[in-house]
């Protein structure tokens, strides 16, 4: 496998310089970490969520865990759950399940980025594979996705305050 097209293609169009990277299979993000040998930390995740029935697009780090009722907040929303399978399957046919890279793929779909994940350094993202991450300066990453910064995630092994605020499916959210 390889960095999908259309993500290469994305960072050369708007002249951003980054590095792909090439690990065994890692289906979560905190196994891409410790493929890739950098902290969960710097490796961004995507979870998407369906807010009162149209999707966000949210990034965080993947040593962290999102507080569902946070994003409710943020949103305004009635409803906020996971994206099924079958929703995140019609938007991202171009990319293998799970491994949604932190860019905008659509129009009029919000991207927002948890405040934790902003760094001075270099993150790292799946790259449309589970074998393939893409290397990169955050501040290139900003530049280029501009997405909306909130707070809304605590630390994987943190606990949230209340119960219906943590979402833990497979334990990588």
């Amino acid at each position: 496998m390889s960095t999908a097209t259309w993500v290469r293609n994305e960072l050369e169009q708007h002249h951003v310089a980054f590095d792909e990277m090439h690990h065994r299979e890692a289906f979560t993000a905190q196994a891409v970490a410790q493929r890739e040998h950098i902290s969960g930390h710097h490796v961004a995740k995507v979870v998407i969520v369906m807010a009162d029935g149209r999707p966000v697009e949210l990034v965080l780090p993947a040593s962290r865990r999102v507080l569902l009722g946070r994003v409710k907040d943020i949103l305004g929303a009635k409803e906020v759950r996971l994206a099924t399978e079958e929703e995140m399957a019609q938007r991202f046919s171009d990319c293998e399940r799970g491994a949604i890279p932190p860019l905008r793929h659509w129009d009029g779909v919000e991207v927002i980025m948890d405040a934790t994940l902003q760094t001075a350094g270099i993150i790292l993202f799946q790259a449309g594979t589970h074998c393939d991450a893409v290397r990169l300066q955050f501040d290139d990453w900003f530049r280029l996705v501009n997405p909306r910064v909130e707070w809304f995630s605590v630390l994987a092994n943190e606990q949230p305050a209340s119960a219906e605020d943590f979402w833990e499916p497979g334990g990588d959210f």
